[in-house]
């Protein structure tokens, strides 16, 4: 048997269970219908992976660069953007390509103790992640109603029933609740864009490149705070599952158009995530920056000044609403990612409840030690904790992807060309690059980091 051969000889093992079968290829697609009506069958996973590039990790590094530096981190925002849509498009490729999610492939190509260590930082990362849903949720619950951050924490659980509940009516039910609150968060950001009146001049000028964020040390530090906290990893590996929801014919040309109509879908959502990111930061810098309040960086602080300072009541609400959303639709995106890493790695099937109640619990967990034993003034910190979690994780997803989608063996006729490798291994690298960045001022002490960027001839960033 050649092909079997052959098979064995692309990837070490060959493919177990398909990718979240309870829904795999659920939605059908019809095969003579017209364009439009093609794109509304694939619309929908893209919206699910755009939660996490406008999740409540964000939002912090967001608002502490509009309050800063005014307009000027806008081009940030924008090229991290521009990131996210190549990377999620070659998530795209591999699940429609190969039929595998990313976590499958990586457990069908390496070896059993380097599956198992992949799989343990991503279950570590997918929790940092959860961490800061939790908490963003537990943020808004209280800013709106008053409810304790650590009983916050504990009612968030409550998504798993959610969850649950619309996986098993259909895919479809997820995707339009999820549509629902990024909409939400939507309209409640234009809302505040009216309301604080940015000068259109000052935003235009804002996505200009120029050389004023690499010369201004402080102005860095944050850009690279907005960048390593764009790309979350778990995303990598849920958009390469939920792209196989659809039930589109498994021929080169079927799965040609799959791969087209999918990118569209994902395109249009993280063009709505760059609208809500940069709304955040330029309603921080209209509201913050020319008002002398360029040290907020709170969103309690933020929620606090924002109503007298647009002076209009219900202008903090409408941000504690979008908060409140963003946590919520981040938590259900969440928990399917992590029964697609457990799944995927391990080839190990549990009961979803099951599942979803354990990523929930390792999450809520250490949010209600830290608030219960800290107060409630660790929120931020925990918050940014999270984030550099996360960022120590990152590179250990998307340099598999780089690698599966770049090798025609795996691939066929979808494997990348020339220009997607070399802006893709450009994006792996900068990505990577500046996590490293990250990670290393956050960790090392005060006096290596002076002797360090002295020896550079730069100023070390203040801790």
């Amino acid at each position: 048997m050649p092909e079997l051969t052959t098979s064995q000889r692309v990837w070490r093992r060959q493919a177990g269970n398909v990718s979240l079968p309870e829904v795999h290829r659920s939605v059908v697609v019809p095969v003579t219908a017209s364009f439009w009506r093609k794109l509304f069958a694939f619309s929908g996973p893209g919206f699910l992976v755009a939660v996490g590039y406008m999740d409540p990790g964000n939002w912090a590094t967001d608002l502490s660069g509009g309050a800063r530096f005014g307009y000027a981190l806008l081009m940030v925002v924008m090229i991290s953007n521009f990131m996210a849509i190549l990377l999620q498009h070659l998530c795209i490729k591999l699940g429609v390509a190969t039929g595998r999610d990313l976590a499958q492939a990586c457990r069908d190509h390496y070896s059993r103790p380097t599956v198992w260590a992949l799989w343990i930082l991503c279950e570590i990362a997918i929790a940092a992640c959860d961490l800061a849903e939790v908490v963003g949720s537990a943020i808004g619950l209280q800013l709106l109603f008053g409810i304790p951050l650590v009983w916050g924490c504990v009612i968030t659980a409550l998504d798993v029933l959610a969850v649950l509940y619309l996986q098993n009516k259909g895919f479809r039910y997820i995707e339009a609740l999820v549509i629902t609150l990024i909409l939400t968060i939507g309209t409640c950001f234009a809302i505040e864009l009216i309301l604080s009146k940015p000068s259109i001049i000052g935003v235009a000028l804002g996505f200009v490149p120029g050389p004023r964020i690499i010369l201004n040390q402080e102005m860095l530090y944050v850009s690279i705070g907005i960048l390593g906290a764009t790309v979350m990893p778990h995303n990598l590996y849920l958009h390469s599952s939920i792209v196989q929801t659809r039930k589109f014919e498994q021929t080169p040309r079927g799965k040609r158009e799959a791969i087209k109509f999918a990118t569209i879908d994902s395109t249009v959502a993280l063009m709505f995530a760059l609208f809500i990111n940069g709304a955040i930061l330029v309603l921080a810098a209209s509201a913050f920056h020319w008002s002398g309040h360029q040290n907020v960086a709170e969103i309690q602080d933020a929620y606090k000044l924002l109503s007298p300072l647009l002076g209009v009541s219900f202008a903090s609400v409408l941000f504690a609403v979008a908060l409140l959303a963003s946590g919520q639709n981040s938590t259900l995106t969440g928990t399917l990612a992590g029964q697609i890493v457990m799944e995927g790695f391990l080839n190990f099937r549990i009961t979803p409840w099951v599942r979803r109640l354990l990523t929930r619990l390792i999450a809520i967990i250490p949010a209600v030690l830290v608030i219960g034993i800290f107060g409630e003034g660790k929120t931020t910190q925990l918050l940014v904790a999270s984030q550099v979690v996360l960022s120590m994780q990152l590179g250990f997803a998307v340099w598999p992807l780089m690698r599966f989608t770049g090798e025609k063996a795996k691939m066929g006729e979808f494997a990348n060309g020339l220009v997607v490798k070399i802006f893709g291994w450009m994006t792996a690298i900068i990505i990577i690059s500046l996590n490293v960045k990250l990670l290393f001022d956050t960790f090392m002490p005060e006096p290596v980091l002076k002797a360090f960027y002295g020896f550079l001839g730069i100023p070390a960033p203040t801790q």
